[in-house]
């Protein structure tokens, strides 16, 4: 359960809070000065501060310093009553997570404690190697490829390198950052992961530099970013291949001089942070193709860690299968073993999706399992060998979607339609990967392999149409430029 700690003068709050966090998740301790905030902090070590600013005695900002010299890795989230947002940017300088006017709108709220409890855990939940214990996540393999990673991660964390992590999706890049962050100089510091594709491009900018107010429609006062934020910490940029040039360029000024400007502003902006980025993607093919910039990808490959896929290292299935077992056994209250038979066949299959795939097969199958083990019929299609594609209607069989004639763009509407409705004879079939498979497909047929031309014709970017083409895995016989 996690543990919030709720200094703030007026009841209501209080009550507040209480009503609309989920009480079998969120341990509510409340107080309302912050002299006694400082004693409860003291003896609870809570995962979440939410502060008011104005309070009687010392203030909010007064009591934030003083956290973030007993502990800087947790987490303070500031409230103001005010109608202007001076004092609550004042305390994002000082190292606040972030702030929250009253009144506030409740989804608003629960989202940012949600998202300040994660950045906690980042910061102190312990990272093991090999043998995590319940409560730890565990990089766990004893395969030769996994040594390798776990003596890079012991000789990188004491330095002050930037850090390079690479290796397919789902094996296991943003533990092995939080591993490198946790056993570091900087580990009394904050850190804070920021998933570079998860961010529309048009936010992604003033997710990491901030702005200053009026700096574009909808920017009506000052925001620290994260790169302030993580001053003297550390942050990690996941999926780094995908952050467009001209936001690259600003990371790179980041990592030669230490400075960079809030969007909209002009004044220089001093700050020590380690970085350590990741990516599922070549970057030296992006670098080639002009899709990375060339002095960033040197800047960032300092040291990099490659994560081995899992297929590549099947001896250690058995100690990831023990592992989730036990995990989830516990989460659900059902201890279950595996039957030897079925661990044959996960010690046979492929992985594409690495160890996420065998932590999504484990808790799946550890939910329809009726008996003590987890048996060979418990595991999903796609694990058996077995194609994942239910049928309702036998016609279907002998059916083939309407992609006969395609030839140009204006084509697609038309043939969009009948795809539509060719996926919809069963109710069963996924019907919308099953259509942008087929147009993609289509559209690199009709441009011989032609990457820009196809992603032209299909009206998205040339990098969402090679994710499309991993994806769905289409195989590119072509001559794909």
């Amino acid at each position: 359960m996690n543990k919030i700690l709720l200094i703030d003068d007026e009841a209501g709050i209080h009550h507040g809070f209480r009503r609309n966090l989920d009480s079998r998740k969120f341990k509510i301790t409340s107080t309302d000065s912050g002299e006694r905030g400082l004693q409860l902090f003291s003896k609870l070590r809570p995962d979440l501060v939410i502060m008011d600013i104005q309070m009687k005695g010392i203030n909010g900002l007064q009591t934030l310093e003083r956290i973030r010299k007993m502990d800087a890795r947790i987490p303070v989230i500031m409230m103001t009553a005010y109608g202007t947002t001076k004092t609550a940017i004042e305390a994002m300088k000082l190292g606040a997570y972030d702030y929250l006017p009253k009144p506030f709108e409740v989804p608003k709220m629960q989202q940012l404690v949600r998202s300040a409890i994660q950045s906690s855990q980042d910061m102190r939940r312990s990272i093991r190697l090999e043998d995590p214990a319940e409560d730890e996540l565990g990089i766990i393999g004893k395969s030769d490829p996994m040594q390798k990673v776990f003596k890079l991660i012991g000789q990188l964390a004491p330095s002050q390198a930037t850090a390079l992590i690479t290796g397919e999706s789902g094996t296991g890049k943003e533990i092995v950052a939080r591993a490198v962050y946790q056993n570091s100089l900087r580990s009394a510091k904050p850190y804070l992961a920021v998933n570079c594709a998860a961010i529309p491009e048009n936010l992604l900018e003033s997710e990491l530099f901030g702005h200053e107010k009026g700096a574009f429609t909808g920017a009506n006062a000052l925001r620290i970013g994260k790169f302030e934020q993580c001053h003297r910490g550390t942050i990690f940029l996941d999926e780094i291949g995908d952050m467009s040039l001209h936001t690259q360029t600003r990371i790179l000024r980041v990592l030669q001089s230490g400075t960079f400007e809030r969007v909209g502003g002009n004044k220089p902006i001093q700050v020590d942070v380690r970085i350590i980025a990741a990516t599922n993607k070549n970057l030296e093919e992006a670098v080639a193709e002009k899709e990375f910039r060339e002095d960033l990808f040197y800047r960032l490959n300092v040291v990099r860690i490659r994560l081995p896929a899992l297929r590549e290292r099947r001896e250690d299935i058995p100690l990831l299968v023990g592992y989730f077992l036990k995990k989830f056994s516990a989460s659900h209250g059902r201890r279950k073993s595996i039957n030897s038979d079925a661990l044959r066949v996960l010690e046979k299959h492929d992985w594409p999706g690495n160890v996420r795939e065998v932590e999504n097969v484990l808790q799946r199958a550890l939910v329809v399992a009726k008996g003590e083990a987890i048996l060979p019929g418990d595991l999903p299609p796609e694990v058996l060998g077995k194609k994942n594609r239910p049928v309702a209607d036998p016609s279907l069989e002998k059916t083939s979607p309407p992609t006969s004639q395609l030839q140009d763009a204006a084509d697609f509407p038309n043939l969009a339609n009948k795809l539509f409705q060719w996926a919809q004879k069963s109710p069963d079939l996924k019907i919308l990967p099953t259509v942008e498979r087929e147009l993609v497909r289509l559209a690199l047929q009709k441009t011989r392999g032609n990457q820009i031309q196809a992603a032209a014709m299909l009206g998205i970017t040339r990098a969402t149409l090679r994710k499309r083409v991993e994806k769905f895995r289409i195989k590119q016989t072509l001559d794909i430029r």
